[in-house]
């Protein structure tokens, strides 16, 4: 191949048009038959969405003829990913993950850019998003993860009103309860539960630790308090479900919850609809996503399929959906989804067991972003090193 001075100035000049453009890459085509898609859910996001999921295969026959669906723990997504990228055959789509799966999936490389390089795609994304989940969008999708569904999440406290008769107020007065009445407070590990990490990412604020953002050298107070409170705690759940059937059966009288965690559970009857929650003096909201993610290996007729599918449960009547049965409540990311819009049966859900005190929470409370997700998998770690690994059941 020759090269002279104008191959040169041309790459030069096309280099520079393509960083000009945000290295925005043409989609690849839609297929001529429909394809089969794999979802895999580490998260929880198919009880809001996979109806929208099914709504899309039922409008477009011509692009996809069956989506298969797939839960699984998210510490686990990670390996399973990788495994099959390594064997060359990757048999997962797209994946459904919280904050958790998208940091363990940056920290390996296994999540396919998909902005700007699709940019052109999501016409008008960051405008369409709800301020909170478009900070989200930013600082943890990092391009590779699009926000599905968004909710400020927590921490608060769940407790049984006949079981609990002084609410404590501080984190001091939740340190002192949990050693006046061990074993009966609870939260889940943090790498596989909402209310887990939003828990300890919640709890340099309340502390006044110096960096809440640093987990290494800003959580002094915070890891201090966890190792103390781990004296008065049995064990640590792999999940958060764990939590919510030991804290309905009466085996635990006050746990971490979440909005969406607190209202889901009393509509399936797991949790007594009598249950409160509060906050601790010094509350600030970490908000919570779910994300859309795809491996790197897709093949290109699947790939266009998941970037027109991502637009479709972006619209106003996809994101509907997502009030469900307040399981992350209210989790629309976009704006202009009122409750109204949502089925009849997911009005009624939040009419009967969600509470009006959230409406004031979430105006009047600082919302942040959780940690950034190389952040996150080092204070995961660190948990399970030196809070997690003291009990195990």
């Amino acid at each position: 191949m020759r090269i002279n001075r104008r191959n040169l100035l041309g790459g030069a000049a096309g280099l520079a048009a393509l960083k000009a453009a945000g290295a925005r890459a043409q989609a690849p085509t839609l297929p001529k038959s429909p394809v089969t898609l794999s979802v895999m859910d580490v998260g929880g996001a198919l009880a809001l969405m996979q109806k929208a999921f099914e709504a899309y295969r039922q409008a477009k026959p011509e692009l996809v003829s069956r989506i298969t669906y797939v839960k699984g723990p998210a510490p686990e997504i990670a390996s399973k990913v990788k495994a099959q990228q390594d064997a060359g055959r990757v048999d997962i789509d797209m994946v459904l993950t919280g904050s958790d799966g998208l940091a363990a999936g940056l920290e390996n490389n296994l999540w396919l850019k998909l902005l700007p390089t699709y940019g052109d795609r999501f016409p008008g994304l960051e405008e369409n998003y709800e301020p909170a989940a478009l900070n989200l969008h930013r600082a943890q999708g990092q391009g590779y993860g699009i926000v599905i569904n968004y909710y400020p999440s927590g921490p608060l406290l769940e407790y049984a009103p006949d079981r609990v008769k002084s609410v404590p107020t501080t984190a001091d007065e939740l340190l002192a309860w949990a050693k006046a009445n061990p074993n009966r407070f609870m939260y889940a590990r943090p790498a596989n539960s909402g209310p887990g990490r939003t828990f300890i990412m919640g709890l340099p604020y309340l502390l006044g630790d110096k960096d809440p953002k640093d987990p290494v050298n800003g959580w002094e107070k915070t890891w201090a308090y966890l190792a103390e409170l781990n004296r008065y705690i049995e064990y640590y759940p792999s999940g958060t479900t764990a939590t919510m059937k030991e804290f309905g059966e009466g085996s635990r009288d006050m746990i971490v919850s979440t909005t969406g965690w607190d209202i889901n559970p009393r509509a399936l009857g797991i949790v007594p609809k009598e249950a409160k929650i509060a906050t601790l003096k010094g509350f600030h909201w970490v908000s919570d996503a779910f994300f859309m993610v795809v491996p790197k290996g897709v093949a290109d007729d699947k790939l266009a399929v998941l970037l027109d599918l991502m637009g479709f449960l972006l619209k106003p009547e996809s994101q509907a959906f997502a009030y469900d049965e307040g399981y992350l409540y209210p989790g629309p990311a976009v704006k202009n989804v009122p409750i109204t819009m949502a089925p009849k049966e997911s009005q009624d859900v939040i009419r009967e067991f969600g509470r009006p005190e959230y409406a004031d929470l979430i105006a009047n409370n600082p919302i942040e972003l959780p940690l950034t997700p190389d952040k996150m998998v080092v204070a995961f770690r660190r948990w399970d090193e030196q809070i997690g690994s003291k009990r195990s059941k």
